[in-house]
């Protein structure tokens, strides 16, 4: 059993190596989300601080392990990896109030994260949630996250927020 177990384990590692070899190199290497990496003060469109948040590589690099702190004492993580199958990017997003948001999507054509994915209401009825990260020149990064309940007919803005490094540098 013991042998069985390695064996599997063996053919595992094996198969992940050739994913990384066909995808041009290690998946630990520079991702196109790593512009969120870092320290960040978390501002709405008042200037107001929404919270914080401070987003780490874990898992040999492969999975952006994010850490929020509203102003408020909200609490929440996701995690953030791009599947070595497809090269899809997929986010968990959990938090104090027992919100589960799974999201899924990609670099669109302007280098902004856009991952989408459906939740439901008590109703039953599904809304469609959006978030876009964008980088900015400055080294911003500019967080909106819109839903729908319409099909994408009308679109509702949940949160816009500005991503600032911290005077100390945050990075």
């Amino acid at each position: 059993m013991k042998l069985a177990c390695l064996a599997a384990l063996a053919l595992l590692y094996t198969a992940s190596i050739d994913v990384d070899a066909e995808r041009g190199g290690s998946m630990a290497d520079k991702t196109e989300f790593d512009f969120w990496l870092g320290e960040w003060e978390c501002r709405d469109p008042s200037g107001a601080l929404a919270g914080r948040n401070r987003i780490d590589k874990i898992l040999k690099g492969r999975v952006l392990h994010e850490h929020w702190t509203g102003a408020g004492g909200s609490k929440g993580e996701s995690f953030n990896v791009q599947a070595s199958d497809t090269g899809r990017w997929h986010q968990t997003w959990v938090d104090d109030a027992g919100t589960l948001l799974l999201l899924d999507g990609g670099l669109d054509e302007a280098g902004s994260m856009v991952l989408e994915g459906t939740r439901p209401l008590p109703d039953g009825k599904q809304v469609l949630h959006r978030v876009r990260w964008t980088p900015r020149d400055d080294g911003s990064v500019q967080q909106t996250w819109t839903s729908t309940q319409d099909g994408g007919a009308s679109w509702t803005t949940v949160v816009d927020l500005t991503y600032t490094h911290p005077a100390d540098g945050g990075r």
